[in-house]
């Protein structure tokens, strides 16, 4: 695996998962100072001084108030983690890249800018549907927009396509 591709699970002081970091960020952190590392990958950095592993899961020294736990940002990201960064008509899962965001019922009939009435949509999709409802141009909609009840960066880590297994002693799901 390159060292591109490693990532680091951020703890509370209490041990409650806040967030994936990439490993430069982790190590930053280190020498700042502001974690500890509890575990670590068998892949090694190296400089004029200093040989290491690269840490797998650290936890921050201080407790960090986590804000707005019940209020999820109304974000195009977020939008995209919340439907799994798939096509609400097609069902397909798409690269950030290639998903915009749709409104159920278009806004000039009416439709809001809210977690209730935007999905991702892939680019054909999104064009296919137009200035309709998905009644009136006959499409399928597979995901309910809802507001998600937790951070989406929390259900990023549970949907972690690799969880490794240092992470999972962590993680309560």
């Amino acid at each position: 695996m390159k060292q591109g591709f490693y990532n680091v699970l951020l703890l509370n002081s209490t041990y409650e998962p806040i967030k994936i970091l990439n490993w430069k960020r982790a190590i930053t952190l280190y020498f700042k100072g502001k974690v500890e590392i509890l575990s670590d990958y068998q892949a090694t950095i190296r400089s004029e001084n200093l040989i290491m592993n690269l840490p797998s899961v650290i936890k921050l020294h201080n407790y960090v108030r986590i804000r707005y736990l019940n209020k999820v940002k109304f974000t195009k990201e977020n939008i995209f983690i919340r439907d799994g960064f798939r096509c609400a008509y097609c069902n397909n899962v798409f690269p950030k890249n290639m998903l915009t965001l749709d409104h159920v019922i278009p806004s000039s009939k009416g439709g809001h800018r809210n977690w209730e009435n935007i999905v991702t949509a892939c680019m054909p999709c999104n064009i296919n549907k137009g200035n309709r409802t998905p009644e009136q141009a006959k499409m399928t909609l597979h995901i309910k927009p809802k507001k998600p009840q937790i951070l989406p960066y929390i259900t990023d880590i549970i949907n972690y396509k690799h969880i490794p297994e240092d992470w999972q002693q962590y993680l309560y799901y």
